[in-house]
Protein backbone atom coordinates (compact mmCIF):
# COMPACT_ATOMS: atom_id res chain seq x y z
CA UNK A 1 0.00 0.00 0.00
CA UNK A 2 1.23 3.43 -0.73
CA UNK A 3 -0.15 6.77 -1.46
CA UNK A 4 -0.30 6.49 -4.95
CA UNK A 5 -3.77 6.75 -4.39
CA UNK A 6 -5.21 10.54 -6.07
CA UNK A 7 -6.02 8.73 -9.38
CA UNK A 8 -7.23 5.07 -8.63
CA UNK A 9 -9.59 5.31 -5.70
CA UNK A 10 -13.36 5.43 -5.95
CA UNK A 11 -15.98 6.33 -2.85
CA UNK A 12 -15.07 6.85 0.62
CA UNK A 13 -11.71 5.22 0.73
CA UNK A 14 -8.42 6.56 -0.17
CA UNK A 15 -5.34 5.27 1.11
CA UNK A 16 -2.46 7.90 3.25
CA UNK A 17 -0.09 5.07 3.49
CA UNK A 18 -0.27 1.62 5.16
CA UNK A 19 2.99 -0.55 4.90
CA UNK A 20 1.79 -3.75 5.18
CA UNK A 21 5.63 -4.79 5.65
CA UNK A 22 4.84 -3.04 8.46
CA UNK A 23 1.93 -5.63 9.76
CA UNK A 24 2.71 -8.72 8.76
CA UNK A 25 3.53 -8.50 4.88
CA UNK A 26 7.06 -8.71 3.40
CA UNK A 27 9.40 -6.08 0.94
CA UNK A 28 11.75 -7.42 -1.57
CA UNK A 29 14.15 -4.79 -1.87
CA UNK A 30 17.20 -4.71 -4.27
CA UNK A 31 19.40 -2.55 -2.31
CA UNK A 32 19.53 -0.90 1.10
CA UNK A 33 17.88 2.00 0.99
CA UNK A 34 19.83 4.97 2.16
CA UNK A 35 19.17 6.15 5.49
CA UNK A 36 16.40 8.38 6.11
CA UNK A 37 17.37 12.21 6.84
CA UNK A 38 14.53 13.28 9.10
CA UNK A 39 15.26 16.06 10.98
CA UNK A 40 14.54 15.87 14.92
CA UNK A 41 12.03 18.20 15.67
CA UNK A 42 9.83 16.68 12.48
CA UNK A 43 10.62 13.16 14.29
CA UNK A 44 9.77 14.33 17.57
CA UNK A 45 6.34 16.04 16.14
CA UNK A 46 5.30 13.25 14.52
CA UNK A 47 6.19 10.97 17.42
CA UNK A 48 3.82 13.11 19.77
CA UNK A 49 0.95 12.65 17.10
CA UNK A 50 1.61 8.97 17.82
CA UNK A 51 1.58 9.09 21.16
CA UNK A 52 -1.53 10.85 21.04
CA UNK A 53 -3.73 9.34 18.94
CA UNK A 54 -3.13 5.84 20.76
CA UNK A 55 -5.85 7.40 23.30
CA UNK A 56 -8.51 4.35 24.18
CA UNK A 57 -11.25 6.27 22.61
CA UNK A 58 -11.56 9.23 19.78
CA UNK A 59 -13.63 10.82 17.10
CA UNK A 60 -12.80 13.60 14.67
CA UNK A 61 -14.46 15.01 11.56
CA UNK A 62 -12.44 15.49 8.10
CA UNK A 63 -12.98 17.08 4.79
CA UNK A 64 -10.93 16.21 2.11
CA UNK A 65 -10.50 16.50 -1.60
CA UNK A 66 -8.81 14.39 -3.70
CA UNK A 67 -7.89 14.04 -7.56
CA UNK A 68 -9.45 11.45 -9.87
CA UNK A 69 -8.76 10.83 -13.84
CA UNK A 70 -12.48 10.80 -15.73
CA UNK A 71 -13.04 8.38 -18.38
CA UNK A 72 -11.64 10.91 -21.14
CA UNK A 73 -8.28 10.90 -18.43
CA UNK A 74 -9.15 14.31 -17.35
CA UNK A 75 -7.70 14.80 -13.90
CA UNK A 76 -10.88 16.11 -11.53
CA UNK A 77 -11.36 16.76 -8.09
CA UNK A 78 -14.23 15.00 -5.57
CA UNK A 79 -15.02 15.88 -1.89
CA UNK A 80 -15.98 13.87 0.81
CA UNK A 81 -16.71 14.71 4.54
CA UNK A 82 -16.08 12.52 7.06
CA UNK A 83 -16.80 11.32 10.79
CA UNK A 84 -14.81 8.95 12.10
CA UNK A 85 -14.96 7.14 15.56
CA UNK A 86 -12.37 4.94 17.37
CA UNK A 87 -12.43 2.42 20.10
CA UNK A 88 -9.57 0.67 20.58
CA UNK A 89 -7.95 -1.85 19.94
CA UNK A 90 -11.36 -3.15 17.97
CA UNK A 91 -14.30 -0.86 16.79
CA UNK A 92 -14.34 1.54 14.08
CA UNK A 93 -17.11 3.47 12.38
CA UNK A 94 -16.86 5.69 9.76
CA UNK A 95 -19.60 7.75 8.45
CA UNK A 96 -19.29 9.63 4.94
CA UNK A 97 -21.20 11.93 2.88
CA UNK A 98 -19.65 13.31 -0.63
CA UNK A 99 -19.92 14.28 -3.82
CA UNK A 100 -20.71 10.61 -4.84
CA UNK A 101 -23.14 9.96 -2.27
CA UNK A 102 -23.38 8.95 1.75
CA UNK A 103 -21.94 5.44 2.98
CA UNK A 104 -20.97 3.96 6.06
CA UNK A 105 -18.05 1.40 7.43
CA UNK A 106 -18.95 -0.57 10.94
CA UNK A 107 -16.62 -2.96 12.46
CA UNK A 108 -17.32 -4.59 15.72
CA UNK A 109 -14.32 -6.26 16.27
CA UNK A 110 -15.82 -9.58 14.52
CA UNK A 111 -17.16 -8.13 11.47
CA UNK A 112 -16.44 -5.27 8.82
CA UNK A 113 -20.14 -3.94 7.27
CA UNK A 114 -20.26 -1.82 4.71
CA UNK A 115 -23.72 0.38 4.15
CA UNK A 116 -23.43 1.63 0.65
CA UNK A 117 -26.31 4.30 0.73
CA UNK A 118 -27.41 6.02 3.57
CA UNK A 119 -30.01 3.35 4.89
CA UNK A 120 -28.13 0.39 4.45
CA UNK A 121 -30.91 -0.84 1.89
CA UNK A 122 -27.70 -2.37 0.17
CA UNK A 123 -25.01 -3.83 2.33
CA UNK A 124 -21.47 -6.49 2.24
CA UNK A 125 -20.44 -8.01 5.46
CA UNK A 126 -17.09 -9.41 6.01
CA UNK A 127 -15.36 -11.65 8.56
CA UNK A 128 -11.95 -10.11 9.92
CA UNK A 129 -9.44 -10.17 12.59
CA UNK A 130 -10.05 -8.47 16.48
CA UNK A 131 -7.77 -5.38 16.05
CA UNK A 132 -8.09 -2.55 13.80
CA UNK A 133 -4.97 -2.65 12.57
CA UNK A 134 -5.13 -6.14 11.38
CA UNK A 135 -8.79 -5.97 9.74
CA UNK A 136 -7.52 -3.08 7.51
CA UNK A 137 -4.21 -5.38 6.87
CA UNK A 138 -7.23 -8.35 5.80
CA UNK A 139 -9.56 -5.91 4.00
CA UNK A 140 -6.65 -3.72 1.89
CA UNK A 141 -4.54 -6.59 1.21
CA UNK A 142 -7.57 -8.85 -0.06
CA UNK A 143 -9.98 -6.93 -1.35
CA UNK A 144 -8.01 -3.59 -2.16
CA UNK A 145 -10.20 -1.22 0.13
CA UNK A 146 -8.61 1.87 1.56
CA UNK A 147 -9.73 3.50 4.87
CA UNK A 148 -9.61 7.39 5.25
CA UNK A 149 -6.31 8.46 6.88
CA UNK A 150 -5.44 5.40 8.06
CA UNK A 151 -2.30 6.24 9.49
CA UNK A 152 -3.42 7.81 11.66
CA UNK A 153 -5.70 5.03 12.82
CA UNK A 154 -3.12 2.01 13.25
CA UNK A 155 -1.19 0.69 16.60
CA UNK A 156 1.79 2.79 15.70
CA UNK A 157 0.19 6.26 13.74
CA UNK A 158 4.23 7.37 13.82
CA UNK A 159 5.70 4.58 12.44
CA UNK A 160 2.77 4.00 9.61
CA UNK A 161 3.04 7.41 8.85
CA UNK A 162 7.00 7.72 8.45
CA UNK A 163 6.80 4.28 6.48
CA UNK A 164 9.23 4.57 3.58
CA UNK A 165 9.77 8.43 4.12
CA UNK A 166 13.19 9.17 3.34
CA UNK A 167 13.02 13.02 4.47
CA UNK A 168 11.10 15.35 6.86
CA UNK A 169 11.86 18.57 8.29
CA UNK A 170 9.49 21.24 10.20
CA UNK A 171 9.00 24.08 8.03
CA UNK A 172 7.24 27.02 10.00
CA UNK A 173 4.58 27.29 12.69
CA UNK A 174 1.31 28.25 11.63
CA UNK A 175 -2.09 29.11 13.17
CA UNK A 176 -5.24 27.09 12.02
CA UNK A 177 -8.50 27.93 13.91
CA UNK A 178 -6.54 29.98 16.39
CA UNK A 179 -4.33 26.77 17.61
CA UNK A 180 -0.93 26.53 17.28
CA UNK A 181 0.15 24.02 14.63
CA UNK A 182 3.39 22.92 13.25
CA UNK A 183 4.04 22.71 9.75
CA UNK A 184 5.89 19.17 8.55
CA UNK A 185 6.95 18.55 4.93
CA UNK A 186 8.35 14.69 3.82
CA UNK A 187 9.03 13.49 1.07
CA UNK A 188 8.68 9.29 -0.10
CA UNK A 189 9.78 8.05 -3.24
CA UNK A 190 9.59 7.86 -6.17
CA UNK A 191 8.15 11.35 -5.94
CA UNK A 192 5.29 11.33 -3.46
CA UNK A 193 5.68 15.07 -1.33
CA UNK A 194 3.75 15.25 1.76
CA UNK A 195 2.34 18.12 3.94
CA UNK A 196 1.14 17.50 7.50
CA UNK A 197 0.15 20.35 10.23
CA UNK A 198 0.31 19.33 13.44
CA UNK A 199 -1.12 21.33 16.91
CA UNK A 200 1.78 22.23 18.82
CA UNK A 201 0.39 20.91 22.28
CA UNK A 202 -1.77 17.78 21.07
CA UNK A 203 0.06 16.76 18.31
CA UNK A 204 -3.53 15.66 16.61
CA UNK A 205 -3.13 16.27 12.53
CA UNK A 206 -5.32 19.40 11.27
CA UNK A 207 -4.29 19.43 7.91
CA UNK A 208 -2.88 16.83 5.17
CA UNK A 209 -1.33 17.31 1.50
CA UNK A 210 -0.34 14.75 -0.74
CA UNK A 211 1.05 15.29 -3.68
CA UNK A 212 1.98 12.10 -5.99
CA UNK A 213 4.95 13.81 -8.55
CA UNK A 214 5.08 10.65 -10.93
CA UNK A 215 1.24 10.34 -11.95
CA UNK A 216 -0.41 12.34 -14.88
CA UNK A 217 -1.23 15.56 -13.86
CA UNK A 218 0.61 15.54 -10.68
CA UNK A 219 -2.75 14.29 -8.55
CA UNK A 220 -3.60 15.13 -5.21
CA UNK A 221 -5.06 15.06 -1.87
CA UNK A 222 -5.95 17.40 0.83
CA UNK A 223 -7.32 16.33 4.10
CA UNK A 224 -9.08 19.19 6.97
CA UNK A 225 -9.30 17.51 10.25
CA UNK A 226 -11.21 19.09 13.17
CA UNK A 227 -13.16 18.66 16.03
CA UNK A 228 -11.07 16.09 17.74
CA UNK A 229 -12.89 14.24 20.77
CA UNK A 230 -11.12 12.64 23.47
CA UNK A 231 -13.86 12.31 25.97
CA UNK A 232 -16.02 10.47 23.91
CA UNK A 233 -17.69 6.70 25.49
CA UNK A 234 -19.39 4.76 22.70
CA UNK A 235 -21.36 1.72 23.01
CA UNK A 236 -20.65 -1.68 21.52
CA UNK A 237 -23.69 -0.88 19.40
CA UNK A 238 -22.64 2.10 17.70
CA UNK A 239 -20.10 0.09 15.88
CA UNK A 240 -22.76 -2.75 14.88
CA UNK A 241 -24.53 -2.81 11.89
CA UNK A 242 -28.05 -4.11 11.69
CA UNK A 243 -29.22 -4.15 8.40
CA UNK A 244 -33.25 -2.98 7.88
CA UNK A 245 -35.96 -5.39 6.75
CA UNK A 246 -35.60 -5.89 3.53
CA UNK A 247 -32.09 -4.66 2.76
CA UNK A 248 -29.87 -6.62 0.21
CA UNK A 249 -26.55 -8.37 1.11
CA UNK A 250 -24.53 -8.33 -1.48
CA UNK A 251 -20.61 -9.76 -1.94
CA UNK A 252 -18.15 -7.99 -0.40
CA UNK A 253 -16.03 -7.61 -3.48
CA UNK A 254 -19.01 -7.06 -5.52
CA UNK A 255 -19.67 -4.58 -3.35
CA UNK A 256 -16.95 -2.66 -4.17
CA UNK A 257 -16.51 -2.88 -7.51
CA UNK A 258 -20.21 -1.46 -7.80
CA UNK A 259 -19.09 1.31 -5.76
CA UNK A 260 -16.16 1.99 -7.94
CA UNK A 261 -18.16 1.87 -10.71
CA UNK A 262 -20.62 4.72 -9.38
CA UNK A 263 -17.47 7.02 -9.07
CA UNK A 264 -18.35 10.14 -10.70
CA UNK A 265 -17.32 10.86 -14.24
Amino acid sequence: MNRTMATRLTGMYFSVAIGLGMLGGSLAVAATPPKPTISEDARAAVAQMGKTLLAKEFSLRARTIRAYANENGVLLHIGHDFKITVRRPDRLLIDVDGDDGPRKLFYDGKTVALALDAGGSQYATLPVPDTITMMMHVVMGRFGLDFPLADFLTDAPDKAFLFDVRSGREVNKVTIDGVPCVHLVFSQPPGIELELWLEADRGVPRRLIVIDNDSPGKPNFIAEMSDWDFSVHSADADFAFAPPSGAKEMDFGAALSEQHAGAPQ
